[in-house]
């Protein structure tokens, strides 16, 4: 049976699954190659940094400040949330900091275009420019924030600095199911999410991206709240499965945390 704990006013369960698995089909994500691009910063708020990508509050939720905004050609529509990056400043000595320390961020809102300027002068964030938009307290891990705007060098990078089981907080009614997934270790970013119920165990249901990290089945799942799994595809190909990982009578307004993540 899962054993069962209850954390005061944000209704956080952390539940142990019956049986996790991990599809071995592929290999760890591996950190890709470095690569060029720019990065500002941005004011904000632990509740603004996640809008886009659908987070509540990145602190509470574990994300802390290490978070970035992403032009659309690094977004893709959402696709990238949670996905996690190595970013050093570079080529700018009067605002690097000494040492080219590197910075790890995740990916958790959008830097809008703004076609209203050219994309060397205002309009950073225009495709296809791969652009950086940096939560201002942790810019200056970096740089000096005076400098607006400095060529940075990236890399994708799994995220292994995520702690315990992927977390999924299920809002909604019986008729319509929203499921944020968040906590996404491995590649970080998710490409599929599929539930099945414990009344119909043999069906896997997919779940359609709403925005973001934000997945939705528009029906009624199961007639009597029975227990349900999920399963999680990260960008990469690779799955994680998660039995019961919300216990039977589950409800409403609840996240729920599994046993298992992708292998570090």
């Amino acid at each position: 049976m899962a054993s069962r704990a209850l954390f005061g006013s944000f209704l956080v369960l952390f539940l142990v699954g019956h049986a996790v698995h991990v599809n071995a089909d592929g290999q760890k994500f591996q950190a890709g190659e470095w690569k060029h691009a720019h990065a500002t910063h941005y004011e904000g708020s632990s509740d603004t940094f996640g809008g886009a990508c659908g987070y509540h509050d990145v602190v509470k939720e574990g994300y802390g400040l290490e978070t970035v905004a992403l032009s659309n050609a690094l977004f893709n529509k959402g696709e990238m949330c949670g996905a996690c990056f190595e970013i050093k400043c570079e080529d700018s000595p009067e605002w690097c900091k000494p040492g080219q320390p590197s910075l790890i961020v995740t990916g958790t809102n959008q830097c809008p275009p703004n076609y209203d300027q050219p994309s060397d002068n205002g309009g950073w964030c225009n495709e296809p420019r791969e652009h950086f938009d940096i939560a201002r307290p942790v810019f200056e891990t970096i740089a000096a924030y005076k400098a607006g705007i400095v060529p940075v060098s990236y890399r994708r990078i799994p995220c292994d600095h995520k702690e315990g089981g992927i977390k999924f907080t299920i809002t909604g009614n019986p008729y319509f199911n929203e499921v944020l997934v968040w906590n996404v270790g491995g590649a970080g970013d998710i490409s599929s999410v599929e539930v099945k119920t414990e009344e119909q165990p043999d069906k896997w249901i997919p779940m359609e991206r709403m925005w973001g990290q934000r997945w939705i089945y528009n029906g009624k799942l199961c007639q009597s709240q029975g227990a349900l799994t999920f399963r999680v595809t990260g960008g990469d190909g690779r799955s994680v499965t998660c039995d019961n990982v919300a216990p039977k009578g589950w409800q409403f307004g609840q996240t729920y945390q599994a046993k298992n993540n992708f292998e570090k």
